[in-house]
């Protein structure tokens, strides 16, 4: 296979005609460049959709109460309900298979303005009740100090941990923020830490909220024993998807809840939408597979067409060959081998210029900022090997027929043409 003379002579055929082989080797170009590209479009889609969940618990839902609708056991439809801290304690003790189960309660935002004062400065917040493993939850980055820990759940400590915006807003640059006090609703807490969600994306608002005990934030809102929403993680490979309906049904008997009510409480599953988001990225990749491949076979068959005519030029080439003794597995290696290099050279063009072309793409995006929902286009190791291995077989398949063609060749109809 590495005779120096079959190479020799596997170059001239290639080099006899050469624009008729660039036009040949460009068809497989094309394909394998086009498959490249499409991965690595589908990638950097994949990556910039990861990062908008960051490192968020994706096996998590979130749950609210609505109004009941439909009477039940005596109890009026249209009637209001909300869930209790006693609540949490029933699900750890019935629903096997969680991981956390996070009470929050929460003011300002969405559910009106709140005040937030510190001396002449002030803004609106959200402001969040909440237990220390909401962080583990929705995952943020401590900048200084500390998030509230247990011990702040048990004392009603009036502490608060405040995001990066808050403290642009509330206290001047470089001025020390650890141990201050913000009036929020007329009530002092104290900071004990500064946080910044990475996962933002550009998001503001995310920066803006102010974490509380969720004990304090009941005791000085007057919120009793009331629970405005919970975020409940599943262990790991258990999905919340699964125990969603165990929950709510358990939940339901407890508030005096007709099990077929379907809109008192309301839920998030980000574990459903998660993994939709991931089966729409292996649909992507098939798509990107299946196109590549198609605009590749239509390359290989124009190397297919090229080498059938190579081998009816050399027909007598082949006859005065065979004539000699040469056996007809060295004449169809031959044209194997021709097809076959044919079709890697080319291919491997089709790879370099696809990667230059997504390195040119991350340092544009890298220069210019991120894009939403798309970030850092990328192929790995494997899709390369993968590419490698389809144009070995391609350049099989694409000198099969012409191999074949060369050895039914007889020795003398091959001297007498012409």
């Amino acid at each position: 296979m590495f005779n120096r003379d079959r190479w020799t002579e596997i170059l001239q055929v290639l080099t006899a005609n050469w624009f008729r082989t660039v036009l040949t080797a460009f068809g497989v170009f094309w394909g394998i460049f086009i498959l490249i590209i499409l991965l690595a479009a589908g990638k950097g889609l994949e990556n910039g959709i990861r990062a908008d969940f960051g490192d968020i618990a994706t096996n998590t839902m979130f749950m609210w109460s609505q109004g009941v609708t439909k009477s039940y056991k005596g109890l009026p439809k249209d009637r209001n309900f909300n869930f209790k801290v006693e609540d949490v304690d029933a699900l750890w003790d019935n629903i096997p298979g969680l991981r956390y189960v996070s009470p929050r309660n929460q003011s300002g935002g969405f559910q009106g303005n709140n005040n937030v004062i510190r001396g002449l400065k002030s803004g609106s917040f959200s402001i969040y009740g909440d237990y220390p493993e909401i962080i583990r939850q929705q995952p943020m980055d401590i900048t200084s100090g500390r998030f509230i820990n247990h011990s702040d759940i048990r004392e009603n400590r009036k502490v608060a941990v405040i995001g990066t915006d808050v403290r642009k807003s509330l206290y001047d640059k470089g001025e020390e923020v650890l141990g201050t006090y913000i009036k929020v609703n007329g009530v002092n807490f104290m900071i004990i830490g500064t946080y910044h969600k990475s996962n933002a994306n550009g998001n503001n608002q995310a920066q803006q909220d102010i974490y509380t005990p969720f004990t304090t934030f009941s005791q000085v809102f007057n919120r009793a024993n009331n629970v405005g929403w919970m975020a409940i993680t599943a262990i790991d490979g258990t999905p919340i998807t699964v125990l969603k309906e165990q929950i709510f049904s358990f939940l339901k008997e407890r508030h005096t809840i007709h099990p077929k009510d379907l809109r008192a409480i309301g839920h998030f599953d980000l574990f459903e939408q998660f993994s939709r988001v991931v089966r729409l990225f292996g649909a992507l990749e098939f798509v990107a597979y299946f196109v590549g491949i198609l605009v590749l076979l239509s390359g290989i068959i124009g190397v297919s067409n090229i080498m059938l005519i190579v081998v009816k030029e050399r027909t007598k080439e082949i006859g005065i060959r065979r004539a000699l003794g040469e056996g007809p597995w060295s004449i169809k290696k031959q044209v194997l081998m021709e097809s076959i290099f044919l079709t890697i050279i080319s291919g491997m063009a089709g790879i370099v210029f696809g990667t230059l072309l997504i390195y040119g793409i991350n340092y544009v995006l890298d220069m210019n900022g991120p894009i939403d929902m798309f970030a850092n286009p990328n192929v790995n190791l494997g899709v390369v090997i993968v590419a490698l291995i389809i144009l070995i077989v391609s350049g099989l398949l694409a000198g099969f027929i012409p191999a074949n063609s060369a050895i039914r060749v007889r020795p003398i109809e091959a001297l007498r043409s012409e």
